[in-house]
């Protein structure tokens, strides 16, 4: 680190479990790239500052996870197109002082979805657990995929209602409240955990009974820690396949760091930095 060293961030709350400083740092490595990257935890009260200091401090971006990915949208200059349809940021670029946001979060999920689990996704049933922000980014790239039917359901109807509305006009998407996700998930051709449940440490919660799903359907998490969530493992059993958040952890950063630094993404060291992380934390 010297005074040419561009500074890059992830902010949350929490943010401790995260391993993205893992990754970035070996990725910088790998690429010879004069970079330094850290976990910062930001409160909701906090967040503006935050962004301030960011701006300040002339940080090349920062990457925005869970709660902050729709608020911290009224802090930048500009939000992208992905963004913008998505209602949600989960990385800012900084662009000589203008501070730009983008949402990778639904391309590194779809990527990931695609190569591990199930390669077609055009006219099959999907359900979305849970509406923040990520489930914001993921459902607008399914969106693309032309699925038959995406079904989104939330613990509180209304936030499931707001975001199935952002996108009716263009697609088969609708909310069903709580009580009917067992029916939901009976009928699905894939079912997505969008919440942080079974993150660890809570590694035995789950956000969905696994036996409401049918055998041969695809279980998906977005939850990378641990790899294998108590969800995936239930719907193991039950006969379906599983998808774990690795592969949309490592692609969401790969679309990052490209914009960040206009060079490739080492994509092999960056999976490999983040699997011995995990792998280490599990013994």
């Amino acid at each position: 680190m010297d005074s040419h060293t561009k500074f890059f961030g992830v902010i949350g709350d929490p943010v401790r479990h995260s391993r993205s400083p893992v990754m970035f740092t070996r990725a910088f490595a790998e690429t010879g790239y004069n970079g330094a990257y850290g976990a910062f935890h930001v409160t909701a009260g906090r967040l503006a500052e935050a962004i301030a200091g960011m701006r300040a401090l002339g940080f090349g971006g920062l990457n925005v996870t869970i709660p902050h990915k729709v608020a911290v949208m009224r802090y930048l200059d500009e939000i992208d197109d992905s963004a913008r349809a998505a209602g949600a940021v989960n990385m800012i670029a900084n662009r000589d002082g203008l501070l730009v946001g983008y949402n990778t979060d639904g391309l590194g999920y779809v990527r990931s979805l695609k190569e591990e689990a199930e390669p077609e996704l055009a006219g099959k049933t999907i359900v979305l657990v849970g509406s923040g922000g990520a489930a914001r980014g993921i459902l607008w790239a399914l969106l693309r995929e032309k699925p038959a039917r995406v079904t989104v359901v939330n613990r509180t109807y209304e936030k499931a209602a707001e975001l199935a509305g952002r996108f009716a006009s263009e697609a088969d998407v609708r909310a069903l409240p709580w009580d009917r996700l067992p029916d939901a998930c009976a009928e699905a051709d894939i079912v997505v955990n969008t919440t942080s449940v079974g993150m660890s440490p809570n590694v035995e919660d789950v956000p969905v009974d696994p036996s409401w799903l049918r055998p041969g359907a695809v279980a998906s998490d977005i939850v990378y820690n641990p790899p294998k969530t108590a969800f995936l493992k239930g719907a193991e059993a039950r006969g379906c396949r599983i998808h774990g958040g690795v592969g949309m952890f490592i692609y969401q950063a790969v679309y990052n760091f490209e914009i960040w630094t206009g060079m490739p993404a080492p994509v092999s060291a960056m999976r490999e930095a983040v699997l011995e992380s995990l792998s280490r934390e599990g013994k």
